[in-house]
């Protein structure tokens, strides 16, 4: 038996152990309208980076701003997280991240186990169990298990961790392990964390030899992040997301000319605009606001690439496609766009990428479906990127199970209008420091259960010390109607609404869930 014999067994064992299963007047309808879906995941793109939530961006986003107007943009979306694993990890499961061993762990290099559970239901394993085509491309960074010669798993960091790996051997954790046909990407921040090579499904095909020369890239502000590692040979490093780009523009046309009945998943996650900021050269000067402009007009490029090759294919008109990010922007992008460009990439919110405040995770969100989703509408409805998974249960015909996407909410009334009354009771949001820096927010009023920001240092970073606001509370409250820039903190002044908001924190987080439990029957097992 084959291994991708065995992933796929294993995809309907879970199926049947898990309970989930297809409403059959639902899948009925659904079957007859079932969209292709790519969802495109941005990597640390600010609320404030994008056009059409920024009348003030420096950074043209023509791209960007034409999906807009062509679907539905919400402006109250939100991360799960404030930084790049958790975040992925609810997106692709439904869950809190909080909710699972090491939930706040970001990894690096060759870091791992993978965060998902053997046995927990994703947003892929549920397509390709209903009948799609499933292909993740870009950065997968969920963690994965690399094996040393004598096939013992390598732990650590760092370069010394690269070199004791065996390339030859397979990676266990990888997207295909959790849903995925086909995966093509990188462990973690492609440009980042020590290990500059391309994984092809389970394997590297070409390993890192070459120690990263860092002399012969750009040097600017954004340029900085690049940890000293092993570079493949052919590992283009201000290139890698026109290569994830022509990756899923193979995908998309060979599952096209070949499967042309079978819908497609596509989840695309980019490079940018994660530091270092390398637009490929091509975008360079591009904008008038400096490398990392550069870099969001190339992610904004990529973004119409992407669409137009949909177009092209014919599948525009049945494809659903969801565009977000996957927390808000860097700080060192923050502060240095502020001050030489005026672009402010959280604007107009308090905070950044780690933080609890509104600019750590308050994202992009925007929805284009033809025949379905009304064109140039805008959503005020209070979303997490947990709610994805939920929502595509709903248009597929898919009753979720009881142990699955635990906290996501079907957003499928608020894309077809039809929305009168908020769909989530509350939003749960967790900040750098994990389960240790909940927020939670219901209607206007926001509680967040720690001190400060919750994430980056605002008294002892000297780049941030300029946006310091002191405050000795053990905890904050807002009011986002009256305060959305989060400037006083009203716990002393309302404990009843601290009371009934860390009460409600408290439940869920023993519940294990803030979704409401299945009730409906499900009927005959698909």
């Amino acid at each position: 038996m084959t291994a991708k014999t065995i992933r796929r067994f294993n995809i309907l064992l879970m199926a049947a152990v898990l309970g989930w299963c297809t409403d059959p007047a639902f899948a009925r309808e659904a079957s007859t309208v079932r969209p292709n879906i790519l969802l495109i995941l941005a990597d640390d793109l600010g609320y404030g980076d994008v056009g059409c939530y920024n009348d003030q961006s420096k950074v043209p986003t023509p791209n960007i701003d034409r999906l807009a107007r062509e679907g539905m943009r919400f402006t109250d979306a939100h991360s799960p997280a404030t930084v790049c694993t958790p975040s992925r990890y609810g997106l692709l499961t439904g869950q809190m991240p909080f909710r699972v061993p090491n939930g706040g762990i970001v990894f690096t290099g060759v870091g791992g186990p993978s965060l998902i559970a053997p046995g927990r239901l994703t947003l892929p394993a549920m397509l390709r169990a209903n009948g799609y085509a499933t292909a993740c491309v870009g950065k997968w960074h969920l963690g994965l298990t690399f094996f040393d010669k004598e096939g013992q798993p390598v732990r650590g960091d760092g370069i010394d961790a690269i070199r004791r790996v065996d390339f030859s051997r397979r990676i266990v954790g990888s997207p295909l392990d959790h849903g995925f046909d086909k995966f093509f990407g990188t462990a973690c921040c492609p440009t980042t964390d020590w290990l500059y090579a391309f994984i092809e499904d389970d394997r590297v095909p070409v390993p890192p030899t070459t120690p990263l020369d860092k002399s012969q890239l750009p040097q600017h502000p954004w340029a900085n992040d690049c940890r000293p590692g092993l570079m493949a040979p052919n590992f283009p490093m201000e290139e890698v997301d026109l290569v994830f780009l022509e990756k899923s523009r193979e995908f998309l046309k060979q599952h096209v000319r070949q499967t042309p009945h079978k819908p497609f998943f596509l989840y695309h996650a980019t490079q940018a605009v994660h530091l270092p900021s390398f637009a490929a050269p091509r975008f360079k000067g591009a904008t008038k606001a400096g490398p990392h402009g550069d870099f969001i007009y190339e992610l904004d490029w990529v973004v119409g690439e992407l669409l137009a090759t949909v177009k092209e294919l014919g599948v525009g008109n049945n494809t659903l496609v969801i565009f977000t990010s996957d927390n808000g922007p860097e700080t060192t992008s923050v502060v240095h766009m502020r001050a030489e460009y005026a672009h402010d990439g959280a604007r107009p919110w308090r905070g950044m990428k780690r933080d609890s405040w509104e600019g750590g995770h308050r994202v992009p969100f925007i929805v284009r479906w033809p025949g379905k989703v009304k064109p140039g509408t805008t959503s005020a409805q209070m979303i997490s990127l947990t709610d994805v998974m939920a929502t595509i249960a709903a248009i597929i015909g898919v009753k979720l199970p009881d142990n699955a996407a635990e906290d996501s909410f079907n957003l499928l009334p608020a894309l077809l209008g039809e929305d009168r009354t908020p769909i989530r009771p509350y939003l749960l949001v967790q900040a750098f420091g994990g389960g240790r820096t909940l927020s939670i927010r219901r209607g206007p009023w926001k509680y967040l259960d720690h001190p400060g920001s919750g994430g980056n240092n605002y008294e002892r970073d000297p780049a941030l010390k300029p946006f310091h606001i002191p405050d000795p509370a053990p905890v904050a409250l807002y009011n986002l109607d009256t305060d959305p820039g989060e400037r006083k903190n009203l716990y002393a002044e309302r404990p009843d609404i601290v009371t009934e908001l860390k009460s409600l924190l408290e439940q869920s987080k023993a519940s294990g869930r803030s979704a409401p439990r299945p009730t409906a029957d499900c009927g005959e097992q698909p």
